[in-house]
Order: C-alpha cells, then structure tokens, then sequence
C-alpha cells in the first residue's frame, strides 16, 4: 500500500525566499519529526537517519535522498530509498498577489509491515511540521 498526502498553504514571503528553505535538504529533513540526524553530502544528496515506532523496527533506518528535478526557484522533487521504505517529496512554489503558494506532496511506498500505517496517520503532520519550520524560518531571517 502507497500513501499520498497532498497539501498547500500560502505564506507572505516572496518565493526565492521560500526556495532558499525549499531547496536546502538539511531544512528539509530537520523539519520531519522521524529524523533523529542527517548528513548533507557534498554532491546535495544527504542520509536521513529515522526512528520509526512500529514493532518490526529496532534501530534507526537510513534513507538515502536526492534531489531528482530541480527548477529554482520554482519546483523541487527528491526521492529517498531505504530498506523499509522509499518516499517521493515534492515542493512546487507559486508566486500569489500575498507571496508564495507552496504545494508539497509526499507519497510512501513501506516495504515493511507497519510503514505505511504509521504514515498514514502522521504523514499530514509532518506536513504541518514543514510548514511551521518554514514559518519560523523566514521569521527569523526577517
């Protein structure tokens, strides 16, 4: 089973400025609760370490990401692989009369029993997580 979670929210900042959060993969996985660490590799590619609380995992899992399409500063898709998991993000960014339109879609595809279910319950809330993370860090920068 695949699970797909799809959701938009506009914020009052222009869109470079979104491209800037959007487009660095260490912003990215520091705004997914389930990543205990990660490391940016010189090429872009970064590894997730993940703790999932399901019963068949006991120890934290790496996910390879890439970013595998790039349009600055306009749409971002990465891809991550691992033995329990492989996952598809993607950011599309929209200028609006009030800022920027961010529309990101995350689909899961587990390979391990529980995967999927526990994305499915939480896989919107780390939505709200990657939202509130870029809020606080335009806010911050502001």
């Amino acid at each position: 089973m695949t699970v797909r979670v799809e959701r938009s929210f506009e914020i009052p900042v222009d869109r470079e400025r979104v491209w800037e959060f959007i487009a660095d993969p260490g912003k990215r996985a520091s705004a997914i609760s389930v990543v205990q660490n990660y490391t940016v590799h010189d090429d872009g590619s970064a590894t997730w370490r993940i703790e999932l609380p399901i019963p068949v995992v006991s120890q934290t899992i790496g996910v390879e990401t890439e970013d595998e399409e790039r349009r600055p500063p306009e749409y971002v898709r990465f891809v991550g692989r691992s033995k329990v998991m492989n996952v598809v993000g993607e950011h599309e960014l929209t200028e609006t009369d009030e800022g920027t339109k961010v529309t990101n879609t995350f689909v899961v595809d587990g390979s391990l029993p529980g995967v999927e279910r526990f994305f499915k319950k939480n896989l919107d809330g780390e939505l709200d997580n990657l939202e509130a993370a870029l809020v606080e860090d335009v806010e911050v920068d502001a």
